[in-house]
């Protein structure tokens, strides 16, 4: 992977003849180095066709903007620190000239948190894109959530970052959210450096959390950097490569003043110096070399190594410091620059829609076809915002583009580069860039070409909604409003999904959690000015079957004329555990029993079925219908007949088959004082929750438990009045797990009494 990254890297700084560029990949079988090469090849045309066009200064100027560049997103566990510190870089960036904090006072609110319910709450909700420029070098940025209701957002985020900064709390260390960001980092493969944030704070333990970081998160990673003094005493760091200590002065720490290390310190730093050495050596055989012939290893060797381990996503640099108390940030930004790699160091691939969606692998130049990802839509003043992470290409203003996933021919109106909620107006944008463009119809996830080629990226990752909510207009007037809003928020977030209750008509609403729908309920009101009346959160229950039942269903209708007839034989049975889908339909009809072109409405039919469940009408899921036989009749049959004889038949085998119910199961990891340790586990019991982990971090318990979705319900006010306001937890789906038997009366009888009130 490192030989395949380097390959690229090369490219980029210096255009050599053709095998040459190419040498590193000869004896390197990976599919990564496969890759590589493809994508070096088709940047060696690209560039070859620049320079037959006698476009040289044009070739230098792409290729020094693309080195100088870094996309990075900014993701942690909730109240780690991601937006404050944001909120630093962009003041030492010198993109804002003023400091404000998350819960400002002062009303004005942190910069990347535009929107109010933000300011308000303290909390990020919607992920905010801004650039900055820092020693020359151009870094787009996205600040993401911290909340698992949001998890769509930072989802979107890494599916087009380069890199990343994980943001660890220095008391509260590795914890729940941070698991989950770290597996969509994983899941993207983004280098990450760490930024272990708070060593102001009461509590603080920076080692602690590094090696819970190599425990939970199986992190490869070293300290790059080493505390002076801790809590009220954090003065500033020693940095490990460069063994330079570091201080941060002037009224916002902006006066990085570097200096000898202190004397009482050599020891520590040393051995820590060493420890890094030993653990990038373990990656990196080129440093391990070194390290194995006891030669002083000098900070640039130490760097490339750091460098190449880091982009082949083998090693994590751990840096440290205070956001809020403005310590440590720049030299984070140089730990960005250093050791993240730029848009043509990190490959990507496209899948040709003309070639049976064979991988391609984009070169990432500007000198190649538009290859575009829409990743995110907002509504904005102007119309539909649309951000583009571009791969490959330019865009200009006036351009014609075409939307692979429509079909459609569209023109580029405005281009813009976003600052948060400001925009920049630009001319043009290419390879390796974060844009946004206005009056583009499309969705979430759309790919955008020149027109030359038809691509697709890959999907981004969506979770399925856990919960569901009765919404509806107090007056009858805003209904058109009411809709625009659940339109846009639809378009907007993939997660969020409306629909109809089939029986009682009114409007549901399906998200990733309480805190998730009751913000847009809010932005409703705020945004669009219409009251909203809420029900009662509805969980988003499953039924299944358990075992083997036949069905031999006739469908016959004489009414005069022609009438309707349909005989379908067969059985269903669950899937096993480990398939992929969740219905499965298998035709084992041996001849012409039933003519060929009736069996897709037959499979439709069990599908239209399998959609509402006869014990509490939820969808059927792990369910495998096999049609073994049946009969036809040369008039009468037809495929409504096929259908309906379809429907009928799951009804009249679903019973026999032992249907029970499966429930959200949530993992939930909560905080608190150990003095009320007794109290929350009794009322997790209560609540049927399964305790799994119980650790001890100072003077609080950390309890982690799987609790069914139904009975967490105003779980944080229960909570809060447990602990005194003194408990946290966070929530997030785990699987769908099977109900007890007395839970699935309990359910089934509130469903009949429903339909029987009705």
């Amino acid at each position: 992977m490192a030989m395949a990254r380097r390959s690229a890297s090369h490219l980029l700084s210096s255009f050599r003849p053709f095998s040459v560029l190419l040498q590193p990949l000869a004896d390197a079988p990976s599919p990564a180095a496969a890759a590589a090469a493809a994508s070096a090849r088709r940047a060696m045309s690209s560039a070859s066709a620049m320079r037959a066009r006698g476009d040289d200064k044009e070739l230098a100027r792409w290729r020094e903007s693309m080195d100088r560049m870094r996309n990075i997103g900014i993701s942690a566990h909730i109240d780690s620190g991601k937006t404050t510190l944001t909120e630093r870089v962009l003041y030492y960036t010198g993109r804002i000239h003023e400091i404000h904090e998350v819960r400002g006072r002062d009303g004005v609110g942190a910069k990347m948190d535009s929107m109010d319910l933000e300011r308000e709450k303290g909390i990020t909700i919607q992920s905010a894109a801004t650039y900055c420029t820092w020693n020359g070098y151009q870094v787009n940025i996205i600040d993401t959530p911290g909340h698992v209701d949001f998890t769509v957002e930072v989802e979107r985020a890494l599916r087009v970052l380069d890199g990343a900064i994980l943001v660890l709390c220095s008391v509260g260390g590795v914890q729940s959210q941070s698991i989950t960001v770290d597996r969509q980092m994983k899941r993207y493969e983004i280098p990450r450096v760490a930024f272990i944030n708070k060593l102001d704070r009461m509590g603080a333990d920076p080692w602690k959390v590094l090696n819970q970081a190599r425990a939970k998160l199986r992190h490869q990673s070293a300290a790059v950097q080493v505390p002076i003094g801790l809590e009220e005493e954090f003065e500033g760091l020693v940095d490990l490569v460069e063994l330079k200590a570091l201080k941060f002065e002037g009224g916002s720490g902006q006066e990085v003043v570097a200096s000898d290390v202190p004397s009482n310190m050599q020891d520590l730093v040393m051995e820590k110096r060493r420890e890094l050495i030993e653990v990038v050596s373990e990656v990196d055989d080129q440093l391990a070399e070194a390290f194995l012939s006891d030669e002083p290893i000098s900070a640039d060797e130490l760097k490339a190594a750091i460098r190449r381990a880091t982009i082949a996503r083998k090693f994590i640099p751990v840096y440290m410091g205070s956001a809020f108390k403005n310590k440590g940030v720049q030299p984070l930004l140089n730990g960005v620059l250093d050791y993240l790699p730029c848009p043509l160091e990190v490959e990507n691939s496209a899948l040709d829609q003309n070639n049976s969606e064979e991988k391609v692998s984009l070169s990432g130049t500007p000198a190649g076809p538009l290859v575009a990802l829409a990743f995110k839509l907002e509504e904005g003043r102007f119309g539909q915002l649309t951000y583009l992470r571009i791969y490959e290409g330019v865009i200009r203003k006036g351009d014609f583009i075409h939307n692979v996933n429509t079909g459609k021919k569209i023109k580029v109106p405005r281009l813009v580069r976003m600052h948060s909620n400001e925009m920049e107006d630009i001319q043009e944008a290419h390879a390796g860039q974060i844009v946004a463009v206005f009056g583009v119809d499309c969705a979430s996830g759309d790919t955008f070409t020149d027109g030359s080629v038809k691509y697709t990226m890959t999907s981004m990752h969506v979770a399925e909604p856990v919960m569901s909510l009765a919404v509806n207009p107090i007056s009858k007037d805003s209904g058109g409003q009411f809709s625009k809003a659940l339109n846009r928020f639809q378009r907007e977030d993939p997660t969020f999904r409306v629909g109809l209750d089939p029986e009682s008509g009114q409007t549901i609403i399906s998200g990733m959690g309480e805190l998730h729908l009751d913000i847009y309920v809010e932005r409703i009101k705020r945004e669009y000015k219409v009251d909203a009346k809420v029900g009662k959160p509805r969980v988003n229950f499953r039924e299944t079957i358990t075992q083997r039942a036949e069905f031999d269903y006739l469908h016959k209708k004489q009414s005069g004329g022609q009438g309707q007839y349909g005989r379908v034989c067969g059985y269903i049975e669950p899937l096993p555990s480990d398939s992929e889908g969740k219905f499965e339909f298998e035709n084992m009809i041996i001849g012409q029993a039933i003519p060929s072109n009736f069996i897709p409405a037959i499979e439709k039919g069990f599908k239209e079925a399998c959609n509402s469940g006869s014990l509490i009408g939820h969808p059927v899921e792990n369910i495998r219908i096999t049609l073994t036989d049946g009969a036809s009749h040369a008039v009468d049959s037809s495929e409504l007949a096929f259908k309906l004889a379809a429907i009928y038949a799951f009804r009249q085998c679903y019973t026999l088959a032992k249907p029970v119910i499966l429930e959200p199961v949530m993992k939930v990891e909560m905080k608190v004082p150990t003095e009320f340790q007794g109290t929350v586990t009794g009322d997790i019991n209560k609540r049927k929750g399964i305790i799994v982990g119980n650790d001890q971090e100072g003077d609080d318990t950390v309890v982690v438990c799987h609790v069914p979705l139904n009975n967490m319900f105003g779980y944080s006010t229960a909570l809060r009045s447990m602990t005194q306001g003194k408990g946290e937890f966070t929530m997030e789906y785990m699987e769908h797990n099977t109900v007890s038997q007395d839970v699935q009366m309990q359910l089934v009888n509130a469903h009949k009494a429903t339909k029987s009130g009705e």
